[in-house]
């Protein structure tokens, strides 16, 4: 079994910055895709940004230019660095991975969410 855990959540003023991360942990061959979603309150969750094991990155346009997705093959770690915090970015952020298990199944856990708050 593989779990995503994240953290790094919290409350900030607009303009602000805050950095989620997600550690991945259990038995892990490598981490085909790392992602993050958000779910903002009476609205559906929506895919923010993407990360590939070769780097390749992918954004919503509504962070584009403000969030920065990474990762850390070495501790099977992603984080998500989100500049310029809006109010509208708040949400309940989730990471999500497609993950090859050392017995090459493949799996695409969740973590349990991390609640950002943008507000002054």
């Amino acid at each position: 079994q593989v779990q995503l855990g994240e953290s790094g959540g919290g409350l900030v003023q607009p303009g602000g910055s805050l950095r989620l991360s997600c550690a991945a942990s259990g038995s892990i061959f490598s981490i085909v895709v790392m992602a993050w979603y958000r779910r903002a309150p009476g609205k559906q969750r929506e895919l923010v940004a993407s990360i590939t094991s070769g780097g390749s990155t992918n954004y919503a346009d509504s962070v584009k230019g403000r969030f920065t997705i990474s990762r850390d093959n070495a501790k099977n770690t992603g984080y998500l660095q989100m500049n310029s915090l809006k109010p509208e970015d708040t949400a309940v952020y989730y990471c999500n991975a497609r993950i090859k298990t050392t017995g090459t199944r493949y799996l695409e856990p969740w973590g349990q969410g991390t609640l950002v708050t943008v507000s002054s």
